[in-house]
C-alpha cells in the first residue's frame, strides 16, 4: 500500500481544524504524515499538540496567509520516500473509511494517473443555475452542462457526487490526493494569494496537460464552509475577475469568452440582488465592477502581458 502524507493550510478556523483532524485520526490506516500550516493571528498549534498521541503530525508557522504559499511550504517539507501528497481543506471531514478507499484505487491506478479526489457527499447546489442551464452559454463555450469540465472560456465546471469512478479535467484541493512524484515540478501559483480563489483550478489544469485526473467515488467526505470567511463579498467579486483573467490569459483559453463569461454571471448577480433585496450579491458584483475596471486600467496604461505573465515560472518550478 502507498505512503500518504497529507497538507493542510488553515488560518483562523481552530473549531473547523479541531473536526478536521478527529476525521483524521479515525482513518485505517493512518497516514504516515500529517503537516499543518498555519497561518492564524493566533497560532493553532497547542491545538495540533493535542492529536499528536494519535497522529503523526508536524506544525509549520507561515506568514503572511496564502493558501497557495501555505500548500507550497508543505510540499517542500514532506519526506522524499512518500508516495502520495494529498490536500484536505480545514473545514472538510473524510468518511471513516475513506483514505482505505483512496489507497486501493490508488493501487491499482494507472501509470498516467496524477491526481485523484475524495467525492463529497453533500455537494451545494449548483450556483446561477439559470445562466449555467441556458443552452446559448454552452453552444458559444461559456459553459458546459458536463461535470467536471474546463470549457474555453476558462470556466470550469464542478463535479458533484459520483456514483462511480470518473475522469475529469481539473480537481478542487479541497480533498484530494496526488502523485508525489508530479509535485516535484508543480507547486500552487502563488499569483493566486491571499483567499487563492481559483489556485486548484490552475494547478490541476497544469498537471492535466500530462496526467489523468480522478474522483474516487468511494472515498467519501464531507465539506463544511466554515462562517469565517477570509473575504468579504466585494473583495471576493474583484478577486474573482482578476483570477479569472489571469488563469484564462496562463492557459491560452478564450479571452473574449471569458469576458462574456464574467458580463453574463454580472447581469444575473445584479437581478438575484434587485428580486431578493440581497445586499450580498450586489457587493458581489460591485466587485466584479471594481475587478472589471482594474483590468481595463492595467491593459491601458500597461498593456496585457505586463498585467498578467507572472514573475514565477507557470509551473511553479524552482
Amino acid at each position: 500500500m502507498k505512503t500518504i502524507s497529507f497538507v493542510v493550510a488553515t488560518k483562523d478556523r481552530p473549531a473547523d481544524l479541531r473536526r478536521m483532524l478527529e476525521s483524521l485520526a479515525l482513518q485505517l490506516p493512518l497516514p504516515d504524515l500529517v503537516i499543518v500550516v498555519d497561518s492564524s493571528a493566533v497560532p493553532v498549534r497547542p491545538l495540533v499538540d493535542q492529536f499528536h498521541h494519535r497522529l503523526p503530525l508536524q506544525y509549520l508557522y507561515h506568514q503572511p496567509p496564502s493558501a497557495s504559499a501555505q500548500r507550497n511550504a508543505g510540499i517542500e517539507a514532506v519526506p522524499a520516500d512518500i508516495d502520495l501528497i494529498a490536500f484536505l481543506d480545514d473545514d472538510a471531514t473524510l468518511e471513516p473509511d475513506a483514505l482505505e478507499k483512496m489507497l486501493g484505487f490508488w493501487d491499482s491506478a494507472p501509470p498516467d494517473l496524477g491526481g485523484a479526489a475524495f467525492n463529497m457527499v453533500n455537494h451545494p447546489a449548483q450556483a446561477f443555475p439559470r445562466l449555467k442551464r441556458w443552452q446559448l452559454v454552452e453552444a458559444l463555450g461559456v459553459y458546459s452542462g458536463e461535470p467536471g469540465r474546463v470549457t474555453p472560456s476558462g470556466w470550469q465546471t464542478m463535479t458533484g457526487f459520483v456514483s462511480k469512478d470518473s475522469y475529469v479535467d481539473w480537481l478542487p484541493s479541497t480533498a484530494v490526493a496526488w502523485r508525489a512524484d508530479v509535485l516535484k515540478t508543480c507547486r500552487f501559483d502563488e499569483f493566486f494569494n491571499g483567499y487563492s480563489y481559483l489556485e486548484d483550478l490552475d494547478f490541476s489544469f497544469t498537471i492535466r496537460r500530462g496526467w489523468r485526473l480522478a474522483v474516487v467515488a468511494d472515498a467519501r467526505y464531507a465539506h463544511y464552509p466554515s462562517l469565517n470567511r477570509h473575504a468579504s463579498n466585494y473583495a471576493f467579486g474583484k478577486t474573482e475577475v482578476r483570477n479569472r483573467l489571469y488563469f484564462v490569459t496562463k492557459h491560452g483559453l478564450s479571452y473574449r469568452k471569458c469576458w462574456l463569461g464574467l458580463v453574463l454571471r454580472m447581469g444575473v448577480l445584479l437581478y438575484d440582488a434587485a428580486a431578493g433585496l440581497d445586499t450580498g450579491p450586489l457587493s458581489r458584483a460591485l466587485g466584479n465592477c471594481a475587478g472589471v475596471a482594474d483590468e481595463i486600467m492595467h491593459r491601458t496604461v500597461g498593456g496585457l502581458s505586463s498585467r498578467i505573465l507572472p514573475e514565477t515560472p507557470i509551473d511553479g518550478q524552482k
